[in-house]
């Protein structure tokens, strides 16, 4: 039953003395509920099944207003849901049979570099705009937080490629209407840069 032996010893004394009676809540010390079931219910239906205006997810104290409660209260709501409302997990699905290796051997350039090579990372931040998920998203549920896909359909969107030279901390940056291998942020940031082997050889 998860729990330790004081507990079970004062059920046993309880029982014998009262039988089933005696293992009815007691009342307990402390100030005494101020809210009702309904309300307690009322705070668990408005995070799962509505939305701030103008905001994507509930705070407790923006609820709170909404309901005249404290945000206390509604902390305590949430946790004995176990409703995470200002958690977001990403999932992503890929058909790629060569994940795996694909994995393991950008892993392994961070791992165990070759000798003078120059590793250069690149990455997507596709939050910065307006994005329509190729699922839909998965909403919050008590103890599972909000599920977006990782993936995104693009709608003409413009790239802005960044980057910055550690050796000078110059900022270069540069605006492509497509995006197509030949104009990547990892060719794009060499060429400008004036990359050369040498450089980086030492």
């Amino acid at each position: 039953m998860e729990t330790d032996r004081k507990t079970v010893r004062r059920w046993r004394t309880r029982f014998a003395a009262d039988r089933l009676d005696g293992l009815s809540d007691e009342p307990r010390p402390g100030v005494p509920r101020t809210h009702a079931d309904a309300q307690v219910e009322e705070v668990a239906v408005r995070t799962l099944e509505a939305v701030p205006e103008g905001g994507t997810h509930w705070s407790k104290r923006e609820l709170a207003r909404q309901l005249r409660i404290s945000p206390t209260s509604v902390h305590r709501s949430w946790k004995a849901f176990g409703l995470p409302p200002h958690r977001t997990e990403v999932f992503r699905i890929s058909p790629d049979p060569l994940l795996l290796d694909k994995i393991r051997d950008v892993v392994g350039l961070y791992l165990a570099p070759p000798t003078n090579a120059v590793v250069l990372s690149v990455d997507e931040k596709p939050q910065i705009h307006v994005l329509e998920r190729s699922a839909p998203v998965l909403p919050t549920l008590p103890g599972v937080p909000e599920r977006l896909s990782f993936e995104h359909v693009r709608h003409g969107t413009t790239d802005l490629f960044a980057a910055l030279d550690t050796a000078t901390g110059k900022a270069i940056g540069k605006v492509s209407a497509r995006h197509t291998p030949q104009t990547s942020a990892t060719s794009w940031t060499c060429s400008t840069m004036k990359w050369s082997p040498a450089r980086w050889s030492t």
